[in-house]
């Protein structure tokens, strides 16, 4: 595909970047840029707090996209998703290739095809900027029609610079103006309290250690990594803890953890 770098849209659209009078145009700019970069089907920039949900500061999606992709994820999925646990990690990539940093068995996992699978995307680049000790901007470009080309990626890593910088911006005027909230999130601390504390009348400490990470798309013998114990532990936790939830797959294990997240704890099951 022709590359749109010396294109008059791409120069414009930085010039914008530089001129924008606030968070809104600056990240218009910004899309139109990467667009002049690498051809995608919508982006996404979220603001990823280590004690609140994730908040949406700017996307491209149309409303039956923002509904199936933001709503359903924002309503507690996010918990699963590889890219927030990254966001959260103290080293982070900045410039990464979703699909090669994802957990061995994220595929299989319930979360990848109750939500991922359903977005239809083929393939994603992702940023991460760190832009407070709690908070982490990420913005994701997505592509639905086929997969990033090597050019196209290699684009995208030469305008990361541009791409941080712009991110930047628009994260200081939109914390300021646009009514940055981080310091209590009640329904966050619901779902995490929900999601640590699964299982936790039927489970042992180990049982519901190795249950989060089913949940997060590891196979037994990353988890045996993770954990630094044998696979063959894992397998007999993994039989126990399914036992005694009484359940016998993995999408049985997330149905579980979704009907709690939606009931809240003080309405967690008795058995």
């Amino acid at each position: 595909m022709r590359s749109k770098f010396g294109s008059a849209r791409l120069h414009d659209a930085l010039a914008g970047i530089i001129a924008g009078s606030d968070y809104k145009a600056v990240a218009d700019a910004l899309i139109t840029a990467i667009g002049q970069v690498v051809d995608h089907e919508g982006t996404c920039l979220l603001a990823i707090h280590r004690n609140a949900g994730p908040v949406v500061v700017h996307h491209t999606l149309e409303p039956a996209g923002q509904k199936h992709y933001l709503d359903r994820y924002l309503a507690g999925p996010y918990l699963l998703d590889p890219l927030y646990q990254l966001a959260l990690q103290a080293k982070k990539p900045g410039l990464f290739r979703f699909r090669e940093e994802l957990p061995d068995r994220f595929r299989a996992s319930e979360y990848y095809k109750q939500y991922c699978e359903r977005t239809h995307l083929r393939d994603e680049m992702d940023f991460l900027l760190p832009v407070t000790k709690d908070t982490t901007l990420a913005l994701v470009i997505g592509k639905r029609t086929r997969m990033l080309t090597k050019a196209e990626i290699g684009r995208l890593a030469l305008t990361a610079p541009i791409i941080r910088a712009s991110m930047q911006r628009i994260w200081q005027d939109w914390a300021v103006h646009a009514g940055h909230r981080q310091v209590d999130d009640p329904v966050h601390r619901r779902l995490t309290e929900c999601f640590e504390r699964f299982g936790e009348k039927e489970l042992t400490d180990r049982e519901r250690q190795i249950s989060q990470l089913l949940l997060r798309g590891y196979s037994s013998k990353s988890i045996a990594r993770e954990l630094k114990i044998a696979p063959g532990t894992v397998m007999v936790h993994k039989r126990n803890l399914f036992g005694k939830l009484n359940i016998s797959s993995q999408y049985e294990l997330f149905s579980l953890l979704i009907a709690e997240l939606e009931a809240g704890p003080s309405k967690r099951r008795s058995r």
